[in-house]
C-alpha cells in the first residue's frame, strides 16, 4: 500500500478547516501517503476527484444529492460518514438511545444516560411532565436540536421550579447528576479511540441549592459559586480525577460506532458521583474538535490509512 497514494477529498466549515486542517495533518497524511484535497463547492462533485474517500460535515438536500451521485459511480470509494446517519446526532431527545441498549462486558463498571424527558411547545406545564417523569431539581435544559448552530448551544442550567418559566419549548430537559466537576471527553475516529479529561459544572450540595438563582445559563455558569471560580482548584480537581479504565472506554466507544454507523464522533461521559462506577454518556457529537487531542495528526492519519485499506478491500471484491 506503500507504494498507492490515496486522494482523500473533504468539505468543512471555514471554521473546522482552520483547526482540523493544519500543515501538520496535511504533512503527517502526505507523509503516509494519504493527499487530503478540499473539494470546491461551487463546482459539481462528479466533476472533481478522483477520490479514494470523502469526509464531510456539511448537510443540506444538494450536498445530499451530490454525494449520492458521486456514490453511484464510485462505488468502492468511501464516504465518511453517510448524512442519515450523522442527522441522527441532530436530535436530542433520540441520540442517546443507543447507549440504553449496549451491553457492556464485565461487572463492574456500568453505562447509561441520564434521565431525560422531550417538552414540547403544547405541554401546559413544564414541571408536570418533570414530576411525572422521576426528575429531580436541578435539571438541565437543552434545545431539541443539536446540529452545531449557535442557538443548538445554548443551555442552562435549572435549579429549581421558579426557573422552568424562563425557558422556551421545544426543549429537552437532562437530570443533573454531580459528576465531581470533570467530564470525561472521548474521540473516536473508526478504531481508535481517545479519552482526556476536561472541566466541566460543579457539584451542586442540596443544601446549596435554596441559595442558588433560578436559572443560570451554561454562559455564566462560572458564577455558581464563588470557591469554584478558583482556577488553580479545578487544575487540582482535573489532575487528581482518576480516568475510567481504558478496557471500559473502547468498549464503549467501539459499540456507539457500531450502533450509530460512524466513523467520527466524540461523546461526553461523566463518573455518578455517589456510584463510582456508574458512567453516563450526556451528549455525542459528529466531527468534534480532534485537533484539542495532543498528538491528533498520529491519530487521524492511523485512521485515514485504515480507510485507506478498506479502500483496497472494496477494490479487490
Amino acid at each position: 500500500m506503500s507504494e498507492r497514494r490515496f486522494r482523500f477529498g473533504y468539505v468543512l466549515a471555514s471554521k473546522k478547516v482552520s483547526s482540523f486542517i493544519q500543515d501538520s495533518l496535511i504533512n503527517h497524511a502526505q507523509e503516509n501517503g494519504i493527499d487530503l484535497v478540499p473539494i470546491d463547492l461551487d463546482k459539481p462533485l462528479i466533476e472533481q476527484g478522483p477520490f479514494d474517500c470523502i469526509f464531510h460535515k456539511l448537510y443540506g438536500p444538494e450536498w445530499r444529492k451530490q454525494l449520492e451521485e458521486f456514490a453511484l459511480q464510485n462505488p468502492t470509494a468511501i464516504i465518511v460518514d453517510p448524512i442519515d446517519a450523522i442527522e441522527k446526532l441532530h436530535n436530542r431527545l433520540t441520540m442517546l438511545d443507543v447507549v440504553n441498549e449496549m451491553k457492556i462486558a464485565g461487572d463492574s463498571e456500568t453505562i447509561g444516560i441520564p434521565i431525560q424527558i422531550f417538552v414540547g411547545e403544547n405541554s401546559e406545564s413544564l414541571l408536570d411532565a418533570i414530576t411525572s417523569q422521576g426528575l429531580h431539581f436541578p435539571v438541565i435544559a437543552k434545545p431539541l436540536i443539536a446540529n452545531g448552530s449557535a442557538d443548538s448551544h445554548q443551555m442552562s442550567l435549572v435549579l429549581k421550579p421558579e426557573g422552568l418559566e424562563g425557558l422556551k419549548p421545544p426543549i429537552v430537559l437532562q437530570e443533573f447528576v454531580n459528576h465531581g466537576g470533570v467530564i470525561f471527553k472521548v474521540y473516536v475516529a473508526g478504531e481508535h479511540v481517545k479519552c482526556v479529561k476536561r472541566r466541566s459544572l460543579p457539584d451542586i450540595p442540596e443544601e446549596k441549592l435554596g441559595m442558588l438563582e433560578n436559572l443560570i445559563s451554561f454562559s455564566q455558569i462560572s458564577n455558581l459559586t464563588a470557591q469554584d471560580q478558583n482556577d488553580d482548584t479545578f487544575a487540582e480537581l482535573i489532575e487528581k480525577a482518576v480516568m475510567p479504565p481504558s478496557r471500559f472506554v473502547t468498549d464503549v466507544a467501539n459499540q456507539l460506532r457500531d450502533a450509530l454507523k460512524l466513523h467520527l464522533f466524540n461523546f461526553d461521559m461523566i463518573r455518578d458521583e455517589k456510584v463510582g462506577n456508574r458512567y453516563l454518556v450526556i451528549d455525542i457529537n459528529y466531527f468534534p474538535g480532534y485537533a484539542k487531542i495532543p498528538n491528533y495528526e498520529t491519530m487521524m492519519t492511523a485512521f485515514f490509512l485504515d480507510i485507506a485499506r478498506e479502500k483496497l478491500n472494496n477494490e479487490s471484491r
